[in-house]
């Protein structure tokens, strides 16, 4: 089984140089083979991605009639951990292990705890909904274990996800962070397309036993694809452990980092971006069954189309950036495709259309690989060797906190109109459609804020950029 999977990573390093955005990453003491290994802790976390905000939204809301205000706020619990993320990336910077470990020790930690979350899940979302012999139990239980679950799964993603992409900054020289990092989340892309892929497969025939088979089939995947992917990745360093580098406190490593001119803002432009394109997350499969009728395998494509404009997104940002792009250049050219893009969805509920549908999906995950890459390049030029991790949690924190809020806010919103619209005009005229297309509306409208939040950053770049082999140098802020 080892030589097979061997032969597999070989084989697919072959041919990354040519078809894999950032395999030129690779060299002689880290190939392409090792960094792809690697980049199966993303795989896991995409699974999880797309099991919570791609399937189980769909299932709890339309197969198992749980309300979409209940179905966000569980999909939202995560963010709870969100902002943890920086203190993550922090600790690991500075962690000394035993046997010198930095990084190994949160990711094992961070895999346990996805592990668990999927191991009382699936129980737990039939407790909620009282399906079968379970609508005796009292819904406490069921939302007490359902909260549980996803808390569980969420802190195990962030830890994993942040930890993760540190350690492979770590195996890379620094001018190659950016370009290992874009690697990692191409791989976490292709790991939603697969798994969306699979889910919608193993789903076609639904059934409350195949969704206990999917989620815990999901939690041993995890465990065996993330020590798979950590073994022999992280060097022992036992002359770090026996004299430790002074410890520096959060708050003066925060405080160091955010004095980077432009910092705040940039910050400020990745939580209305990520905002604007998360918003509808959980919403977009339940508006694909209930507005034009989709089944439970063809909504879950919707991620696989979502997932695919990511890629393509973030190939384009990384040869516009390798010619000497701007990155918030980049990231305000993923914003402006994704405004009409969101416009586009409302236009398929008018039409029924899901061919519009599918358009627009595939345009919104353009603009977000657009803006992602744009912004994640920015943050990581802003940040110090030794505050890699600080500043990939950062990144994650802003990131997954306004995505998490903005996921929230869309069911309620979603709610609170069905409730009210029958028999009003606007519900009249749009039926199911009509509790849903204010929150795409609300999205186009925070993309057009990060816009103007962003137009002072350029200013930067303009008034500071240096240019040495075509690329911005010595600014206090590369973006």
């Amino acid at each position: 089984m080892f030589e097979y999977r061997k032969f597999a990573l070989n084989k697919l390093a072959g041919i990354g140089t040519r078809f894999l955005p950032f395999a030129d990453v690779a060299s002689d003491d880290v190939p392409l083979s090792r960094l792809l290994r690697l980049s199966l802790f993303q795989v896991t976390v995409g699974m999880a991605l797309v099991l919570m905000v791609g399937t189980l939204n769909r299932v709890m809301i339309v197969e198992l009639n749980v309300p979409a205000t209940l179905v966000a706020g569980m999909l939202a619990l995560p963010l709870v951990f969100a902002p943890l993320r920086a203190i993550i990336g922090h600790r690991s910077d500075n962690f000394v292990s035993a046997l010198g470990w930095r990084r190994v020790p949160f990711i094992y930690k961070g895999t346990m705890l996805q592990f668990g979350g999927f191991a009382i899940m699936p129980f737990a979302l039939l407790v909620l909904s009282g399906f079968g012999e379970a609508i005796d139990a009292p819904r406490w239980i069921g939302l007490t274990s359902a909260a549980l679950a996803f808390l569980l799964v969420g802190a195990g993603v962030h830890t994993v996800q942040t930890v993760g992409l540190a350690l492979a900054t770590d195996l890379v020289p620094e001018r190659d962070h950016p370009k290992v990092v874009g690697l990692m989340y191409v791989m976490l892309l292709l790991g939603m397309i697969v798994s969306a892929f699979a889910y919608g497969a193993l789903l076609e025939n639904y059934s409350p036993g195949r969704l206990i088979q999917v989620i815990q089939g999901s939690a041993v995947v995890t465990v065996v694809l993330n020590g798979f992917a950590l073994w022999k990745q992280e060097a022992r360093n036992r002359m770090r452990a026996m004299a430790p580098p002074k410890q520096i406190a959060f708050g003066e490593a925060w405080q160091k980092l955010t004095e980077s001119r432009g910092m705040i803002t940039l910050l400020a432009v990745i939580a209305l971006g990520t905002a604007g394109f998360g918003m509808a997350d959980v919403l977009l499969e339940p508006f694909g069954g209930q507005v034009l009728g989709m089944t439970v395998a063809e909504t879950t494509r919707l991620t696989v189309v979502l997932a695919g404009g990511s890629l393509l997104g973030f190939g384009y940002a990384s040869g516009w950036l390798a010619q000497g792009a701007r990155p918030m250049d980049v990231a305000s050219i993923g914003a402006l495709i994704g405004i009409p893009a969101f416009g586009l969805i409302i236009f398929s509920a008018i039409h029924v259309s899901t061919l519009l549908l599918m358009v627009a999906t595939f345009g919104t995950g353009l603009g977000a690989g657009l803006f992602s890459h744009g912004t994640l390049t920015a943050t990581m030029r802003a940040a110090p060797r030794a505050q890699i991790g600080l500043a990939l949690g950062a990144w994650g924190a802003v990131q997954t906190t306004s995505a998490g809020v903005a996921i929230a806010m869309g069911g309620v919103i979603r709610d609170m109109i069905a409730q009210d619209m029958s028999g009003g005009t606007f519900g009249g005229v749009l039926g199911p459609a009509a509790a849903y297309v204010p929150v795409f509306g609300l999205q186009a409208a925070l993309l057009a804020l990060a816009l103007l939040v962003a137009l002072p950053l350029r200013k930067i770049v303009l008034g500071k950029r240096e240019t040495e082999t075509g690329l911005d140098r010595k600014i206090d802020l590369s973006i």
